[in-house]
């Protein structure tokens, strides 16, 4: 079950980064801009996903949702169009409101595919999944929320 590590790697990479240059130059850390950068990253990475694997991803679907190829292409462009809006100062709040309504919106398709044991993403490990899924889930949002619209954790903050 890599596919989370990567999650984390590539959300926390951006924000890593600048915190090591910062503390070697002596200068501020914008925690907001790369904490965006990171989370703008990881939703390209999931734009990609819907796209080399929609096919699997539609099964992640109960089987009465209606164009369910469809529909991951376009939830697939719409974590795309929220990936890129995060690199962009103007719209990263906006972007930041609709990372965290997406994760929670898109979360009943992880407990469906893990109760359905969906081979696709770990969801075939079933139910044991949520267990590392639903805390990953809590992380994004709380990522989101804390440090691309609030941005302000004091451990990061120099005195």
């Amino acid at each position: 079950m890599l596919t989370p590590i990567i999650i984390l790697l590539l959300l926390s990479l951006p924000l890593f980064v600048a915190f090591v240059y910062t503390r070697i130059n002596n200068n501020k850390l914008d925690v907001k801009k790369f904490a965006s950068w990171g989370l703008g990253i990881a939703f390209i990475f999931f734009f990609i996903g819907h796209i080399v694997r929609a096919q699997g991803m539609t099964e992640m679907l109960p089987t009465w949702v209606p164009f369910r190829l469809a529909l991951i292409y376009i939830t697939g462009l719409l974590e795309l169009l929220i990936g890129i809006a995060l690199f962009v100062p103007r719209y990263q709040s906006i972007a930041t409101k609709l990372a965290i309504i997406v994760f929670i919106v898109f979360f009943p398709a992880n407990i469906y595919s893990a109760l359905n044991y969906i081979g696709l993403g770990g969801h075939q490990w079933g139910p044991v999944y949520l267990i590392i899924r639903g805390p990953l889930q809590l992380v994004l949002i709380g990522w989101a929320y804390f440090l691309c619209l609030e941005g302000n954790i004091k451990a990061f903050k120099r005195n």
